[in-house]
């Protein structure tokens, strides 16, 4: 283990130390004894859990093991999720610590002579923090388990007065952010993936984020990959982690051998790479321009994209479609471009894989990260597409942001 995880881990191990050590002070009178005796040990072994979980994945990486394990999945996702539940018990302890400081400060001022101390912890903050920290415990069970391979055909019609009527009915089957890496069962992957010939495209296009870091994780799947048909072709660009850049390659030479080898899977599936760059598909009539870019993110993200370059020598009289991994592309950039690009299509956000999509509210932590997170947005005729994505990453699950088959039926003028 290099100097820098080291460092890493043990930031890590403090902090978890100390959330354990305020839990546990937290509960220890205020839960009934004979519960407290099955509840402390609890406290520590979750952390536990996930520290080797951490180990082992850490380890397995070395070993060049790259793809996941279904059982370690599930052992770190319930771990993490132990994680999450323990901030939410500090929380809920800490605002009635405020209170019970207030409370003290007031008895101090209000009668300095008179002995103090605080206030003991109510039964109903310990009721309410432990039964509002079973709902994730729950859902964390279901994430793990079924909720990261729940997939879905997500169907759109979309229309234009620039979408040329002899193309009426094209459809777009589009889907990103595979993480193969991630997954830990290639019959259920098997099933989301057929899920887009069954669709029936006239193209298939993918926004990005094939892998988590290595090129060799995607192997396991070529022949998924190979067997995806469409009318007018498939076609792919990078996202922030297809190039490797969240890992230390032993030399350049390694790194850019990996690229090399991400490109030849998708040469080898059949899947034309737009490194920002451009093709038309024709009917004999009229003509639709795909344009992909790599990878154009904000805060800590590449910005590998150049629009400019992937257009040149465009018609951009056109009907556009973008493909480009990162929302925040179209955000800051792609809308503000005099250039008419009429449907983007990204990525990215994974929907934050926790949170809640029902017909007319959508809720996840990723909007207070991206302001276009997930969904159809419309601006002054152009369109941006934000897919919630195939597969997980990090938390080994989902629950509320079920993967997703895009599936966009285009249109002239109106539907």
């Amino acid at each position: 283990m290099s100097h820098r995880h080291t460092v890493f881990f043990l930031i890590i191990l403090s902090m978890f130390i100390a959330l354990d050590t305020y839990i546990w002070l937290g509960y220890r009178k205020s839960v009934k004894k004979k519960y407290f005796m099955y509840f402390k040990w609890l406290i520590p072994l979750s952390t536990l859990l996930f520290i080797i979980g951490g180990f082992l994945n850490y380890f397995r990486n070395q070993a060049g093991l790259f793809n996941a394990n279904k059982s370690l999945n599930i052992l770190f996702g319930i771990a993490l999720s132990f994680i999450v539940i323990k901030l939410m018990l500090a929380v809920f302890l800490f605002i009635e610590d405020l209170y019970r400081s207030s409370v003290l400060m007031k008895n101090i001022l209000v009668n300095p002579k008179n002995k103090t101390s605080f206030a003991s912890r109510r039964n109903f903050v310990r009721n309410l923090s432990l039964g509002a920290a079973t709902l994730p415990f729950i859902g964390s069970i279901y994430a793990v388990t079924k909720g990261k391979y729940a997939f879905h055909q997500k169907r759109l019609d979309l229309a234009s007065p620039r979408f040329p009527a002899s193309f009426d009915g094209f459809k777009v089957v589009m889907f990103s952010d595979f993480h193969a890496g991630s997954f830990d069962d290639f019959e259920q992957v098997k099933r989301g993936l057929e899920m887009i010939n069954e669709a029936q495209p006239d193209v298939i296009l993918f926004a990005g984020d094939i892998v988590n870091n290595r090129s060799v994780e995607v192997l396991p799947y070529l022949s998924l990959f190979k067997n995806l048909t469409a009318k007018h072709g498939k076609f792919a660009v990078l996202g922030n982690h297809d190039y490797g850049e969240y890992m230390d390659f032993k030399t350049e030479e390694e790194r850019v051998e990996n690229e090399r080898e991400l490109e030849q899977f998708y040469k080898e599936a059949g899947f034309q790479l737009l490194n920002n760059e451009h093709i038309q598909l024709t009917n004999g009539v009229d003509t639709l321009n795909i344009v992909g870019v790599e990878n154009w993110g904000t805060g800590p993200f590449p910005q590998y994209g150049d629009i400019k370059k992937a257009s040149e020598g465009m018609n951009v009289e056109n009907f556009n479609i973008l493909i480009s991994h990162d929302p925040d592309h179209w955000e800051y950039e792609v809308r503000h471009l005099p250039d008419f690009y009429d449907l983007t299509l990204s990525g990215h956000t994974h929907g934050f894989q926790t949170g809640a999509n029902i017909p007319g509210w959508k809720w996840s932590l990723a909007k207070y990260r991206y302001k276009r997170w997930l969904g159809l947005y419309q601006e002054q005729g152009k369109y941006l597409f934000v897919s919630k994505g195939f597969g997980f990453l990090g938390f080994p699950g989902r629950i509320g942001m079920a993967p997703e088959i895009v599936v966009l039926n285009l249109y002239h003028d109106s539907v």
